[in-house]
């Protein structure tokens, strides 16, 4: 590993093992093997669980000077995190790109290791954000351990090692060097085996057992008893130190930083004297110098879990005190809740101060833990709800369902008005719609929004949008989403005239009560108001514009769209929102048929979806791998999407899914099999997916000979894209039509499908429209005109990378006499080679990004973009970016 880290390759570990089984030795030999290389330190503590990247900050701790080398965005980032800087809350995966940059940076100059110990007590926010930095290591001069009893669920698929207990051999030598009598072979082995060769049991607990016990074997243990065995070998060497050797250890316990002067401050309030009693000395188990440190943390463990209530917080009461309440005031904060036995508003008060402070740095589960202490130490009822309800909504912003719903039962409990009883009916609504879209959250957030109309009309209507989102695309039929919008459709409209916000709840009332042409006006207004809506507006509703431009049928709008929020949301840094808009951008490409553009850019948002363990629907991958016709591929997905999504009650999943079947077997001309995924689609609530779908089902029911399924589908397509007058609708209505009409009828509308088609970004569209005009022309007869559309169509579904329906052009082409073979590259297939990360670092190159630009838009250091640029330069053939340029298919820039 060392030695790779020195090639300037990059290395990451994640050692487990059971306590005292040598994990911290093999962390010691690595430093002191890492000669040239620059070490750095940090280790989980029991007691820091709660503080906010208390763990990153000290491993980052040294390098804080170069911090000004960093990107704007990222320097502030890790200033925010670290309080060195007031700010908005940095998204968390934007101070794992801080960090590694940091560490890339360092790098430079010396390789450097970076050992983590105790990882299994890192708090929330620093594993996740060392688990995104690990998972991106590459080109960098950095080796990164890890060191954990167990498998920590933030650094889960990194490269782990095992360790164990030591072979027999060199157990049995161990345990001979500290016991003063020969053992029987019998014992020897029995206590090896029992220990199974953990070298800490083997030292310390024959240290408990009397020459007689040894010598007869009494006193062994089950190996499932072994940490507290340890523990409890550990407790009687304490026990027979003096008091004042034992209250210097329960200081240092309870005060994690291992800062010997607050240790000291503290031990002198307590009447104790760090000389005297390190005077009498602490039999190996502590050691007072530069940091205070234990010589095992089952140390640690085993003094603070013994002692006295009275004791422990005796301790905590006195490192409150000897805290500077101005630059560590969260952890005196926490020190005094430790401290404190009963109610105590003082200390509740600054809990909650604690929290807010937690929040503006972006720590959400740091939030909740204090958050929630402080509900436990208030007395006065009304101020306990309140405090419950900000707890249970702060839990569930970090990801803790259960901890949410046991707050807001003790809020509703003790709530005292009926504001705080509907504020705790709207959490448990969002609770509800965060555990998975199911039939359950529209309901209960309609009855949340009409009970805030009295008290905060604003959050009412947020409330209405919310629970109309919830119901069309995760209802299982649409009685949820008539009563929600009936409910909107009689709200008052502001005082001071309408937002884009009230605009689209009216507009989305209409479309399901008085339909389409209804509801066109007030959309139309509502998605031009987006467009000079506040930036908060944008960010915060952008996910609604993005389906006005769908059910406007406008492709112009729905590719350009998605390319400006994309940018706000990088201008904000509020990167946790950037797959809805990363996805937002990829349909429209795919939907153009800028394959290649759209797998960078779906790839691109998957890697970011993992990093902030955001899920996302897989609607435009799915959409995507059917186009492409690839069976396999496509029926693997899909299949996988219906049952998970099914599972989660992801019913907006299920729909995207089948909606991906029906175009995947109709380019296979397989129309039994695409009629019922789309007469699925088309029955779900969800409106966009539904609408989309009925396309295919028109053409997959004429072809299968259900001419009622056909008619009622092209019925309902027209109630969704007639009133819409443009290109796009009045073309695809206008080939389904002719699909239903006789042949003058159906000459005409081909033509103007055609037409009118060729005017939009969708040249998918317009192949099939191609397709199906020639096939209807060659079952005509008409075999020299049918050649004609069916050559265009095969060779537009070619240079695209459709290959079901290119197949499905060629044989249509043969059955004219035409010979033609099969076509089995692209014009995208000069690509073809790259990975799906070296394609989309090849598209930002090609559109004039910088190195550093192209790191910050994928989440890696821009040494590893330097690293893939020369991989992708030796496949292309190449040696200079310009040369890039002109390397690949010009395509859509990514926004």
């Amino acid at each position: 590993m060392i030695a790779a880290v020195r090639r300037g390759e990059s290395r990451v570990l994640v050692m487990h093992g059971a306590p005292g089984v040598g994990k911290s030795a093999l962390l010691e030999y690595a430093e002191n093997s890492a000669a040239g290389m620059r070490v750095l330190r940090a280790a989980g503590v029991e007691s820091e669980m709660e503080l906010a990247f208390a763990t990153l900050h000290q491993l980052c701790a040294p390098l804080l000077d170069r911090l000004r080398n960093l990107p704007a965005p990222q320097r502030d980032a890790l200033e925010t995190v670290f309080g060195t800087r007031a700010g908005a809350p940095p998204e968390r995966f934007l101070v794992g790109l801080a960090v590694l940059s940091l560490l890339s940076d360092a790098s430079e100059g010396h390789p450097l290791l970076c050992v983590v110990d105790d990882a299994q007590w890192m708090d929330r926010s620093s594993a996740q954000v060392l688990g995104f930095v690990a998972r991106r290591l590459l080109a960098e001069s950095v080796a990164l351990v890890f060191s954990s009893r167990q498998r920590a669920q933030d650094l889960l698929g990194l490269p782990e090692l095992e360790v164990t207990g030591l072979k027999a051999a060199d157990a049995h030598a161990l345990l001979d060097s500290v016991t003063h009598t020969r053992l029987d072979q019998h014992i020897r082995n029995r206590f090896v085996a029992e220990t199974r060769g953990n070298p800490l049991a083997l030292l310390e607990l024959p240290r408990e057992l009397t020459v007689t016990q040894q010598a007869g074997g009494f006193g062994l243990l089950r190996a499932d008893t072994l940490p507290s065995r340890i523990e409890q070998s550990f407790l009687a060497r304490i026990e027979d130190l003096p008091e004042q050797t034992r209250l210097l250890l329960l200081l240092a316990a309870a005060e994690p930083t291992g800062d010997p002067a607050l240790v000291r401050r503290a031990a002198e309030r307590l009447g104790v004297t760090p000389e005297t009693a390190q005077g009498n000395g602490t039999d190996g188990l502590l050691v007072f110098g530069a940091r205070v440190i234990f010589r095992h943390p089952l140390v640690r463990s085993a003094v603070y879990g013994s002692a006295k209530d009275e004791d422990r917080r005796a301790v905590h009461l006195a490192l409150a005190e000897a805290a500077d309440a101005t630059t560590d005031p969260d952890r005196r904060a926490w020190h005094l809740a430790s401290a404190t036995a009963a109610p105590d508003e003082a200390v509740a008060a600054e809990l909650e101060r604690s929290a807010g402070r937690a929040q503006a740095r972006g720590g959400l589960a740091a939030a909740a833990a204090f958050l929630q202490r402080s509900v436990a130490l208030t007395m006065d009822t009304s101020r306990r709800a309140e405090r419950a309800l900000t707890a249970a909504d702060a839990s569930l912003r970090a990801g803790d369902i259960d901890a949410a719903r046991r707050f807001v039962d003790l809020a509703d409990r003790d709530a005292q008005s009926e504001f705080q009883r509907v504020r705790a009916h709207l959490v448990r609504g969002h609770i509800a719609f965060s555990a998975g879209f199911n039939n359950e959250a529209p309901p209960m957030l309609l009855t949340a929004a009409q009970r805030l109309e009295p008290f905060d009309m604003d959050l009412a209507r947020e409330t209405y949008l919310i629970a109309w989102a919830s119901a069309s695309y995760g209802a299982a039929n649409r009685d949820s989403l008539m009563a929600i919008s009936r409910a909107m459709g009689e709200l008052p409209c502001p005082e001071d005239g309408p937002r884009a916000l009230d605009l689209v709840l009216e507009g989305y009332a209409l479309l399901i009560t008085d339909g389409r042409r209804a509801a066109l006006p007030t959309l139309r207004r509502a998605m031009t108001a987006f467009t000079d809506a506040p930036l908060q507006d944008i960010m915060n509703w952008s996910w609604a514009a993005g389906g006005l431009t769908a059910l406007l049928w406008d492709d112009r709008i729905m590719a350009e769209w998605p390319v400006r929020v994309i940018e706000e949301v990088r201008t904000a840094g509020a990167l946790s929102e950037l797959p809805i808009y990363l996805h937002a951008l990829a349909l429209p490409i795919v939907l153009s048929g800028e394959f290649a553009t759209a797998a960078a850019i779906v790839a691109q948002s998957e890697a970011v979806a993992d990093a902030t363990g955001v899920p996302m629907t897989q609607h435009t991958k799915l959409l995507l791998t059917a186009m492409q016709g690839k069976e396999a591929a496509a029926a693997a997905l899909i299949a996988a999407t219906v049952e998970e999504a099914g599972a989660g009650g992801q019913l907006n999943g299920v729909a995207s899914a089948h909606w991906a079947a029906s175009v995947l077997y109709n380019g296979l001309a397989r129309y039994e099999e695409a009629l019922p995924a789309a007469q699925a689609t088309a029955q779900s609530a969800n409106l966009l997916v539904s609408q989309w779908a009925l396309p295919e089902l028109v053409e997959a029911a004429t072809r299968a000979g259900d001419d009622t399924a056909a008619h009622e589908a092209l019925e309902g397509l027209a109630d969704a894209a007639e009133p819409c007058d443009t290109d796009w609708a009045q073309g695809i209505l206008a080939r389904c039509r002719a699909l239903l009409s006789g042949d003058a009828a159906a000459d005409d509308l081909y033509r103007e499908a055609i037409e009118r088609l060729r005017r939009t970004l969708l040249r998918p569209e317009l192949a099939r429209a191609h397709l199906l005009y020639g096939e209807w022309l060659r079952r005509n007869r008409q075999r020299a005109e049918a050649r004609d559309h069916l050559r265009t169509a095969y060779e537009i579904f070619v240079s695209i990378g459709m290959e079901a329906f290119a197949e499905r052009a060629r044989r249509e082409l043969l059955a004219t006499g035409e010979t033609i073979r099969r076509e089995r590259k692209n014009a995208a297939s000069t690509s073809e080679e790259l990975t799906p990360q070296e394609q989309q670092i090849a598209l930002l190159v090609q559109d004039g990004l910088s190195n550093p630009e192209v790191a910050a838009r994928l989440f890696v250091s821009p040494r590893t973009v330097e690293w893939h640029l020369r991989k992708i330069f030796l496949k292309l053939g190449i040696s200079s970016r310009t040369q890039l340029r002109h390397a690949l298919p010009r395509r859509a820039a990514e926004g």
